[in-house]
């Protein structure tokens, strides 16, 4: 199966953590990021092609 999602849609759903990074959840997992450049990494380990 060929999963898309922009980087934008992506990126609204990362939520600040307090402490100067992000929480990032993506299919029932849940990341804890320093960048949010790291979403893009994320979402291709889980098979997604991101459009930017």
């Amino acid at each position: 199966m060929i999963k898309t999602a922009t980087f934008e849609a992506l990126l609204a759903d990362a939520e600040p953590d307090g402490e100067g990074g992000y929480i990032f959840r993506l299919e029932g997992k849940t990341y804890r990021i320093k960048d949010t450049l790291e979403i893009s990494r994320i979402a291709q380990e889980h098979d997604y092609i991101v459009i930017y």
